[in-house]
């Protein structure tokens, strides 16, 4: 290296087998310290050895030795690349066709995420649709606030050479809190809202910035698919690649404690009302969550902070209509130091075909009988 002029001495990592503790590293270490008085390296890393999926050394007599260019012929380089990233090498490292199905499913879910982050910023530009924070809606900071946690959590992990726990944290952002989460909240507002209302615009703003950090993230464990949907970007398709941009930076003024211990509360109510929706649905009330009324019986505290929240509580639970009311008008039985109670019917009126909501006001236009009143205003926003 010291012969190199594009490269240093000494190395700034030495990666070997843990069986190299008194073989490579050892004897580098005692010849550089006798000849420049200094250690070559400045980090060591040493890894466990890839064994079968029953933790057995690899022999060609058993006939269980997986060949890695048998894997990317199969599969591709990036899931190699995956199933390795998400092994603890601090250990030996089994691999069998079991453990690459479900390197294939996480591959699967991030790639799926990645797509649908893509097909929803067609119409996108940063530069002159962008929504500034003060006007995102809630859930869009909330969305930004665990963002930047994910993005502190992920470097931390990288520099610490901990690429399991990293691509591990990456794989629950987006199953849990895009996938089961936000995603799904949004598609309403990303399907039938006005294409250039300011709640469209917040959703995407938030999308194209948790869109571009995500695959930033991802580019040095699944670097050809990085580089793919880096260049699919409208505002980056004339870049070159997603290799020479810059790791993505932590804004911590984004992080708001506040927001979130606010919306923990919201997503209690968000979980068991979609398990007593599930109930009615086993039972042939229901079809879809669409057609429920949610009725949230809640105590005076909680019941002001709803109140304040009532049309992103519709949005955040998928339902046509939620009622808000005080507990003590709950008359079933309470549950024990239960906060608030709910109660799942059919929605008031009829379905909205462009929408799929259940609404009182279809109908109620004699041009547009089919849809509701929401709709018939934003096909008019869109027109203009």
């Amino acid at each position: 290296m010291r012969n190199r002029n594009e490269l240093r001495w000494p190395a700034d990592l030495y990666v070997e087998g843990s069986d190299q503790h008194r073989g490579w590293f050892q004897s580098s270490l005692l010849l550089s310290i006798g000849y420049c008085k200094k250690p070559p390296y400045h980090a060591v890393l040493t890894h466990g050895f890839t064994v079968d999926g029953q933790g057995r050394k690899m022999s060609k007599s058993l006939g269980n030795v997986v060949d890695p260019l048998e894997v990317y012929d199969k599969m591709g380089a990036d899931i190699l690349r995956l199933w390795a990233s998400m092994m603890d090498y601090s250990s030996d490292i089994p691999i069998s066709e079991e453990i690459l199905s479900r390197t294939v499913e996480a591959y699967r879910r991030i790639r799926n995420t990645i797509r649908f982050l893509l097909g929803n910023l067609y119409d996108f530009n940063p530069e002159v649709d962008g929504v500034p924070y003060e006007k995102m809606e809630e859930i869009d900071k909330l969305m930004l606030s665990r963002l930047e946690r994910l993005v502190e959590q992920v470097t931390a992990s990288m520099e610490n050479y901990l690429f399991h726990q990293a691509i591990q944290s990456i794989h629950l952002f987006c199953t849990v809190d895009l996938s089961s989460l936000y995603l799904d909240v949004l598609k309403d507002r990303l399907y039938t809202f006005p294409s250039n209302s300011c709640g469209r615009k917040s959703a995407q703003t938030v999308l194209g910035i948790i869109l571009e950090k995500l695959v930033l993230m991802l580019s040095p464990i699944i670097v050809h698919t990085a580089d793919e949907a880096w260049l699919q970007i409208p505002w980056r398709k004339n870049e070159i690649s997603v290799h020479l941009s810059d790791w993505p930076s932590c804004d911590r003024t984004k992080i708001n404690p506040a927001l979130e211990e606010k919306w923990e509360t919201l997503m209690n109510i968000r979980e068991n009302a979609y398990r007593s929706i599930e109930e009615e649905r086993q039972k042939g009330l229901l079809g879809t969550s669409l057609e429920a009324k949610v009725s949230i019986f809640a105590e005076q505290g909680e019941l002001v902070m709803l109140r304040s929240m009532e049309r992103e509580l519709k949005e955040l639970l998928i339902v046509s209509q939620v009622e808000l009311r005080e507990l003590d008008d709950f008359n079933a039985r309470r549950s024990e130091n239960s906060i608030f109670e709910i109660i799942i019917e059919k929605a008031d009126g009829n379905k909205c075909e462009r929408c799929w909501n259940f609404d009182l006001s279809v109908g109620s236009d004699e041009r547009y009988p089919q849809i509701c009143k929401r709709c018939i205003l934003a096909l008019g926003e869109s027109k203009r």
